[in-house]
């Protein structure tokens, strides 16, 4: 079976990892790599960075959360810029609490996994190797061995700053097993987990009444106290809280604000000194990544307790958003459809467009800048151009509301409704109409959604609605138009013939006839029309597409039909407006004759080949469009 030989070459390939040797070997590997010593902060920035940066429309994109977290370029920006990279420095962001704050599945946990998953990906790799005293159940870093006062020593012979101290136990193993030769301590490389409990840990609040702060840092183990005597020997001491196990890598806190006062209190001097108390010892070095998330409404309520301030000044608070990106929401659906058990269902195209529509007009707030509804805004956000609008505005918008898309609907919902749609619908495929009916009717089960909002979200409904009729005529309107960019571009270019002709006051040659005419200003407004340019406005019109093509000239560019997207779209609205009568007759016809019936067959098949749709969904939408056409 193949599979039980991939699970062989991979048992192959991690015994290849594997190293061990003196803390003397050690010190050999540092001085050839000693990225090798780096801090669990700079390993998780180093991680992020292996997997590559890029700049796109004046974002820095870290391809690391590309394939997962989507619409959230700023955020993560402000992440990684903000907190890992200072922290991977030393600086002095690395002693707090990295707490992302957001509302619920807006991607926080997604965030985390990212990370821990990431983590055991590059320690197995030469660039994330990690390195701990054998046999240490916190995975101590072989630095701690150095002494105090050679400390400074070290550092101008291998540039390494070290920090933190000898846990009580590896102190007690170097004199009883090593007889106090640092030299010959063993050392081995690790590979964090999270299933083995290396390098990584997680807690989750429970039972205050019956959770016990050992989960966090160890217990007595009172089987061994009779052979060792006594409470405070390291060795009677059961060393596997979270925290113990979470050194060298990250430590996640789930919902941590629910967590009793007692558990949070050990976080201050482990934030601030790299530390913390357990049992009858002195305090223990850590070496950690500490990252909680909560919602919005539990950390108002923490702030608002005085007795919160000395672990409030040690957090640092990063907000999560909803995406605001209609495009960027359709990513987050496909994702999850395709982590569920309804990836075989086939969805018509548009159908999770008008589904991000909603959900984003929900986050957004109504903005009070003139002339611009929440439909432009949205439109805005999403990287389209829209008239009277740049991107000084763009950021104007986003200024305007700094806590926008922390709250709305979340996407889970709307995957609940999708997976409702199918379930009633019984066949594998669903449409937009589908997806909306069955949003609008779990309005009513949402039990967090007030009756102003209800009828707001109504409203988004019945916009995503009007969004989506649009979007319908034009798909037919391609489907039904033969060749249709080569049509698009015939009247394009007989257009462009005659507003050249009527700027510079020259006459057109017929083709035919050679004879000398006029510009056709019948053909001119009746496209202009198409897109409300008035009488008035025609010239600056006209004048404006003449100067974006002789700016394309200069770039040695051709004017193309997607040159200029106003223009686009009064091209494709004419060519729809001279076959709206064929499209009327040919959907609408409950017995269609012959040349009807092989019309629509031909637009059915394109629509399937060209657009996405199967047979079902196809003949779906030509019988919408054609109901809308006859309203």
């Amino acid at each position: 079976m193949d599979i039980l030989r991939k699970v062989e070459h991979f048992r192959e390939e991690e015994n290849k990892l594997k190293w061990e040797g003196t803390f003397a070997d050690y010190l050999h590997i540092l001085k050839e790599r000693k990225e090798v010593a780096q801090t669990a902060h700079s390993r998780v920035y180093e991680m992020i960075k292996s997997h590559g940066i890029t700049k796109e429309n004046g974002y820095t994109k870290f391809r690391f959360f590309e394939n997962d977290i989507f619409g959230l370029e700023d955020t993560i920006e402000r992440l990684v810029n903000e907190y890992f990279h200072p922290a991977a420095k030393r600086l002095d962001v690395r002693k707090r609490i990295l707490l992302l704050m957001g509302p619920v599945s807006g991607g926080k946990s997604t965030i985390v996994t990212l990370l821990k998953e990431g983590l055991e990906r590059y320690s197995k790799t030469e660039e994330g190797a990690v390195y701990a005293i054998k046999g240490c159940p916190m995975h101590e870093d072989p630095l701690h061995l150095i002494p105090e006062h050679l400390r400074d020593d070290f550092y101008d012979e291998f540039g390494i700053r070290i920090e933190g101290s000898l846990s009580p136990l590896n102190t007690m193993r170097l004199e009883k097993e090593y007889d106090g030769k640092i030299e010959d301590v063993l050392i081995e490389r690790i590979f964090f987990s999270e299933d083995k409990r290396v390098g990584i840990g997680t807690f989750t609040p429970s039972d205050p009444k019956s959770q016990d702060i050992a989960d966090l840092t160890g217990s007595i183990d009172f089987s061994t106290i009779a052979e060792y005597g006594s409470e405070s020997d390291p060795r009677a001491y059961r060393f596997d809280g979270e925290l113990n196990k979470a050194n060298r890598g990250m430590m996640e806190f789930q919902e941590m604000l629910k967590l009793d006062e007692k558990f949070l209190w050990h976080l201050l001097s482990l934030t601030q000194e790299g530390n913390f108390k357990a049992g009858r010892f002195a305090l223990i070095s850590a070496d950690e990544l500490i990252v909680a998330h909560t919602n919005e409404t539990e950390y108002r309520a923490f702030i608002s307790n005085k007795k919160n301030e000395a672990l409030h000044s040690r957090i640092i608070v990063m907000p999560i958003p909803y995406n605001l990106k209609v495009s960027q929401e359709e990513k987050i659906y496909e994702k999850m459809i395709k982590e569920s058990d309804m990836a075989h269902v086939h969805i018509a195209p548009h159908a999770l467009k008008v589904a991000a529509i909603f959900s984003v007009l929900t986050r957004l707030k109504v903005s009070k800048k003139q002339g611009i509804d929440i439909v432009k805004k949205m439109r805005l956000y999403d990287g389209e151009s829209v008239e009277g609008f740049n991107s000084a505005d763009l950021e104007e918008l986003k200024r305007e509301f700094p806590n926008e898309g922390m709250d709305g609907i979340d996407p889970r919902y709307v995957i609940n409704r999708i997976s409702s749609a199918i379930i009633r619908k019984e066949v594998d495929a669903i449409n937009a109409l589908d997806v909306l009916r069955s949003l609008k009717e779990g309005l009513d089960q949402h039990a967090s959604i007030s009756k102003e909002n209800k009828e707001d979200y109504l409203n988004y409904i019945a916009i995503a609605r009007k969004e989506y009729d649009e979007i319908a005529k034009k798909e037919v309107q391609k489907a039904f138009v033969y060749s249709y960019e080569e049509s698009a571009k015939t009247l394009m270019d007989n257009y462009l013939d005659n507003v050249e002709a009527f700027c510079n006051k020259h006459k057109l040659k017929d083709p035919l006839t050679g004879e000398e005419m006029n510009p056709d200003e019948k053909l001119m407004r009746s496209i202009e029309e198409q897109i409300g340019i008035s009488e008035n406005a025609k010239r600056a019109f006209r004048e404006e597409i003449l100067i974006r093509i002789s700016a394309y000239a200069r770039k040695g560019k051709r004017f193309e039909y997607n040159s200029h997207e106003r223009l686009r779209e009064a091209i494709q609205k004419k060519l729809f407006a001279d076959l709206k009568d064929v499209v009327k007759i040919t959907t609408s016809s409950t017995t269609p004759d012959e040349t009807h019936l092989k019309k629509v067959n031909e637009v059915v098949a394109r629509l399937i080949d060209e657009y996405g749709y199967n047979s079902v969904s196809a003949n779906e939408l030509l019988k919408y469009v054609g109901s809308l056409l006859n309203r």
